[in-house]
């Protein structure tokens, strides 16, 4: 089994920037890739990027645009992901999501709030 948990969220004004992180513990060996999704009020899940867990390369949503930007810190065991330029359709909860080879993501954390009023 593997623990996510996320901190890092806040409430700022449009085009504030805000550092999430990813705290993962337990069975990480296994995991090959970490990954950030939103959920806004009335809105489907949706994909903001992810990494590879030991290597490889990131990928972003396409509404990113180079706003935000993922990394990790092996030695820490965490994930970050750098939100910049907010604007307030970002506001919505981000949760950290992380797979082992071959499978769906299949571990979740508890999410954090980000608000960005305009």
């Amino acid at each position: 089994q593997v623990q996510l948990v996320e901190s890092g969220g806040g409430l700022v004004q449009a085009g504030g920037s805000l550092r999430l992180s990813c705290a993962a513990s337990g069975r990480t060996v296994s995991l090959s890739r970490v990954g950030w999704f939103r959920q806004a009020p009335g809105k489907e899940r949706e994909f903001v990027a992810a990494i590879g867990w030991t290597g490889g390369s990131s990928n972003y949503g396409d509404f990113v645009k180079g706003r935000f930007t993922i990394s990790r810190d092996n030695a820490k065991n965490t994930v970050s992901l750098q939100l910049n330029s907010l604007k307030p359709e970002d506001t919505a909860v981000y949760f950290c999501a992380a797979k082992n080879f071959g499978q769906e993501y299949g571990y979740w954390g508890q999410g954090t709030q980000v608000t960005v009023s305009s």
